[in-house]
């Protein structure tokens, strides 16, 4: 799904490759289109937060084996 803004007046949502006016579309679209943006929003918070977990990960990792080299 992509929106596109022309004008703050005249919204218009391309997808699949089709054009349609928002405010031309039903009140129960309109909806589908609010939850299918939120949980687009929510998968990248997501997805960052797996980002940073791994990043963490990695580090203590590191930490780690730089201590068990100090037992060698």
């Amino acid at each position: 799904m992509n929106e596109n803004k022309i004008d703050s007046a005249n919204p218009v949502l391309t997808f699949e490759g089709k054009k349609y006016l928002i405010n031309e579309l039903s009140d129960e679209i309109k909806e589908s289109i609010k939850i299918l943006q939120i949980a687009e929003t929510q998968l990248k918070m997501h997805q960052d937060t797996l980002k940073l977990l791994s990043i963490s990960r990695n580090s203590l990792v590191n930490q780690l084996r730089e201590k068990l080299k100090n037992l060698e």
